[in-house]
């Protein structure tokens, strides 16, 4: 693509900062001044995700920090699954994170953003104020899962790559279609498509795709109960958990389980689909701000 609006159409304005890590250029941006605010995102989003969120978190008077992972957004893309695995997505966010000495951050995590951004905090304990969960995941699974169908289809080889990095389903169908309940307007649809403009450059979302555990086995699940175990040096920070409450991956079996890891958290349920950022920004928003502002 020959220069393309990475503003957006104005919609996404912040000057870009790029990150360099072993296995590649990582883009993240950094506006405003005060505690900082870690907004992650998952698959197939990108920072663009968090562009309601933004603006009013630095007129509240907070730094914003929104990375793109590798492989997304503006990002590098290189065309090789195995640096998306989730463990190297997750060292490569802690290095970025590290380079920027945060303290006294608060990390916001949604769908596969939660497993990254909460490797960072609970490899930096002392840095964290608190935590904010959105429609994310992190627990070993107790047995077999019942993945949906097209998640059984994005593992077959061959199809996988068909549907994920030739038609761009995940984009175009989930985000565009079964992950929201608002329509998304024609700017951020484009915002969306963006990042991935050829077969070449979707390699990271079909990864994602793959990452899944299908069962309490393997690599991912035991990389995720890594995860959860150091929550115990969190479980005294709080939390913020905005769930919607019309996921058609994460339901309210997920929210209980992080109510059980942090039983004091102040939850809000919402009226939307997985990407409540595009569905409910408008009451998660202000509520965020809210509990920010009632730290002590």
């Amino acid at each position: 693509m020959t220069n393309p609006d990475w503003t957006c159409h104005g919609t996404w304005p912040h000057p870009p900062l790029f990150f360099d890590s072993p296995d590649g250029r990582l883009h993240y941006i950094d506006v405003g001044r005060g505690r900082p605010i870690v907004l992650c995102h998952g698959n197939p989003s990108w920072g663009y995700l968090y562009r309601h969120f933004i603006s009013p978190l630095v007129a509240a008077g907070y730094r914003v920090i929104v990375p793109d992972h590798l492989g997304f957004g503006r990002s590098d893309k290189p065309d090789d699954a195995a640096l998306y695995h989730i463990d190297r997505h997750a060292r490569r966010l802690d290095a970025l994170l590290q380079s920027l000495d945060l303290r006294d951050a608060t990390v916001v995590v949604h769908d596969w953003g939660g497993p990254l951004g909460l490797y960072w905090a609970t490899q930096h304990p002392d840095r964290i104020r608190g935590l904010g969960l959105f429609n994310t995941f992190l627990h070993r699974p107790d047995g077999k899962v019942a993945l949906p169908l097209p998640l059984k289809l994005f593992r077959i080889g061959g199809l996988g790559e068909l549907l994920v990095k030739g038609l761009h389903l995940i984009v175009r169908v989930f985000l565009f279609r079964a992950g929201v309940r608002r329509r998304l307007d024609a700017t951020a649809e484009r915002a969306y498509l963006l990042p991935h403009p050829r077969w070449s450059t979707r390699t990271a979302l079909l990864a994602f795709a793959r990452e899944f555990p299908s069962d309490g086995s393997g690599r991912v699940a035991d990389f995720h109960a890594e995860i959860h175990r150091g929550l115990g040096a969190l479980a005294d920070r709080p939390v913020f958990i905005a769930w919607a409450k019309h996921d058609a991956i994460f339901g309210a079996d997920h929210l209980a389980r992080w109510q059980r890891d942090f039983p004091g958290a102040e939850t809000l349920g919402v009226e939307a689909g997985h990407f409540l950022q595009e569905d409910a920004h408008e009451v998660v928003v202000p509520a965020l701000i809210g509990h920010l502002r009632r730290q002590i």
